[in-house]
């Protein structure tokens, strides 16, 4: 990029000038607590040009984002979900749905969900709770999973697995076998791709390893430190019962946690390795944490966000556009200036 040699108008630089002077007394940084995650290399780049396009779950991305699954059967549903394709559309992002299991018996809903028109051929993915994929195989229903994936034009479908979150929902189901049972069946049923993830709990080594030897095309993190599934559902019970179970309020893992976890699984699996892929997600609260986790991983990997997509996406798509844009222009950043400490 040539740089801009044309002459700062003076009335510009009188203002930016006297901004300095009134900000300066609160741009002051001593006994701020410093990201101690980088060393900052101010002379090593020059200012980044924008990220070449690349390859995640075998389509065109611009940036390693993903806009996570939040939205279910709530009135505000469409909006959300069609600025949110929108978005993914315009700036080469992937997408999963909040949960379409209502979507699996009727089509009432149909349309706040069926964004593929929105979103293009940017990564689109549905999504059932591991406990309705059982309940189907019960009931020799598999066939509706393959209509769901049909109707939503979406390329694949994500499977949550939330044990804590339905053990502490009043109307929570139970599962019958382990959720790797019911996805070894799910795998050999159809031939698209599967995404496997948490709801805020993240999981512990002995998970992510067995998942990894899973031909599945991403596992999610959905770690301890974003939105908590189960500390919602415990919310919504009564106060003995909050009472009861609020000693697992912080039972789980972190994304830090579960990146270490990944990389001694892809040690300790070797050849027997089958998921190839990863989506962090689960407290990454800014581009910075996307791109130290995404630095620390050894496998190809993008990275989750929920709720701050969920607060823009509920106003206007000029504000939305605006979260983005900073969003990847923090990355650009990073990655040119900020290495990670050894």
């Amino acid at each position: 990029m040539v740089p801009n040699l044309n002459q700062e108008p003076a009335e510009t630089a009188a203002d930016r000038k006297r901004d300095h002077i009134e900000m300066a007394f609160e741009a002051q940084t001593a006994g701020d607590q410093l990201d101690d995650r980088f060393t900052y290399e101010p002379v090593l780049a020059a200012h980044p040009e924008p990220m070449p396009p690349f390859v995640f779950l075998n389509k065109n991305m611009k940036a390693p984002i993903w806009i996570s699954s939040m939205t279910g059967g709530t009135s505000k549903a469409g909006q959300i979900n069609r600025q949110l394709a929108r978005a993914a559309k315009d700036y080469g992002l992937g997408m999963g749905l909040g949960s379409c299991r209502r979507l699996l018996f009727e089509n009432d809903t149909l349309a706040d969900f069926a964004v593929r028109k929105e979103i293009g051929d940017q990564p689109f993915y549905a999504n059932l709770g591991i406990a309705q994929i059982e309940q189907l195989h019960h009931s020799h229903k598999q066939h509706l999973i393959h209509d769901l994936i049909n109707k939503l034009e979406a390329d694949g479908l994500i499977v949550h697995i939330n044990p804590l979150q339905e053990w502490l929902q009043p109307e929570g189901d139970r599962f019958e076998q382990s959720p790797i049972v019911i996805l070894r069946k799910l795998l050999d049923w159809f031939p698209f791709p599967v995404i496997v993830k948490e709801v805020g709990q993240g999981m512990g080594y002995e998970s992510v390893k067995t998942l990894m030897e899973l031909p599945i095309a991403a596992l999610e993190f959905g770690a301890f430190g974003g939105t908590n599934f189960a500390l919602l559902e415990m919310m919504r019970g009564d106060a003995v019962k909050m009472e009861a179970f609020r000693a697992l309020e912080r039972v789980g893992h972190t994304a830090e946690e579960m990146v270490r976890f990944v990389n001694d699984a892809m040690t300790e699996l070797g050849s027997k390795r089958q998921c190839n892929q990863v989506i962090v997600s689960g407290g990454i609260r800014s581009f910075l944490d996307g791109h130290y986790y995404l630095q620390r991983l050894s496998l190809p990997a993008i990275y989750g966000q929920a709720s701050p997509f969920l607060k823009y996406a509920l106003g206007p798509y000029e504000v939305l556009q605006q979260f983005v844009e900073y969003q990847i222009a923090g990355l650009q950043f990073a990655r040119s200036y900020l290495k990670l400490r050894t």
